[in-house]
C-alpha cells in the first residue's frame, strides 16, 4: 500500500510546488521585467503621487471635470452594516448591477439620469453603467456632450476643452477592434493642466 501512497504523495508536492510557486513567481517575473507599467497596476503618477489608474475609473463630480460612466456599485453602509449604500468606482469590487431591462429600478435609475443632465439626445453611456461598473473611458459622444459644462465651470472657451477631447481620445486597437472612447482620467488631468 506504501508504494502506491508514496508516488501519489511525491506528485502532490510536486505539483504544488510546481503550480503554486514556481509558476506564479515566474510570471510576477516575466510581467515586472516586459510590462512594469502593466503589472504594477498602471498607475499614473503626477508630482510623484499617484493620482489613479489607467485601467480603472474614478467618481468625478465637481462640473468642472469630466463625468464617468455611472458606477452600479453597491458596499455596506458605514453607519448600518444592514443596509447598503452607493459606492462607485471601489475598486476593490467589480460588477454590473444585474438588473433586468424592464427592471423598475434600472428603469427609474436611468430616467432621473438623464432628467439631470437634460438636453433631447443624451448618449447612452451617459446614464448605463459598464459591466464592471469601473470602465474608466467615455464615447466621444458622451464627452462632447459635457464640453459646455467643463467650459463654463473652467472659465474657458469649448474649443480648447474640445481640443483636450481630442487629445484624450483613443482610436480603436489596429483601427478594427473596439471602439473610439475618450479617457476620462487623462482628459482631466490636461484639464488642470491647462486651467
Amino acid at each position: 500500500m506504501i508504494t502506491h501512497i508514496r508516488p501519489a504523495i511525491c506528485m502532490i508536492a510536486l505539483f504544488t510546488l510546481l503550480t503554486g510557486v514556481i509558476f506564479p513567481l515566474a510570471f510576477v517575473g516575466i510581467g515586472q521585467a516586459a510590462f512594469p507599467f502593466q503589472a504594477n497596476g498602471s498607475l499614473l503618477i503626477r508630482n510623484n503621487q499617484v493620482v489613479g489608474s489607467a485601467l480603472i475609473g474614478q467618481n468625478f463630480t465637481a462640473p468642472g471635470y469630466f463625468h464617468p460612466r455611472p458606477s452600479a456599485h453597491m458596499g455596506p453602509d458605514p453607519k448600518d452594516a444592514s443596509k447598503q449604500v452607493a459606492t462607485p468606482y471601489d475598486a476593490s469590487e467589480s460588477g454590473a448591477s444585474n438588473l433586468a431591462a424592464t427592471s423598475k429600478a434600472l428603469l427609474d435609475r436611468i430616467t432621473a439620469s438623464a432628467k439631470d443632465l437634460g438636453g433631447a439626445k443624451i448618449p447612452a453611456d451617459a446614464v448605463t453603467t459598464s459591466a464592471s461598473g469601473l470602465d474608466p473611458d467615455i464615447s466621444p459622444e458622451n464627452a462632447a456632450s459635457q464640453i459646455a459644462r467643463v467650459a463654463a465651470a473652467r472659465h474657458t472657451t469649448p474649443q480648447a476643452v474640445a481640443a483636450i477631447v481630442a487629445g484624450a481620445t483613443h482610436e480603436p486597437l489596429l483601427g478594427f477592434i473596439g471602439q473610439e472612447r475618450v479617457d476620462v482620467l487623462a482628459a482631466n488631468l490636461a484639464l488642470d493642466a491647462a486651467h
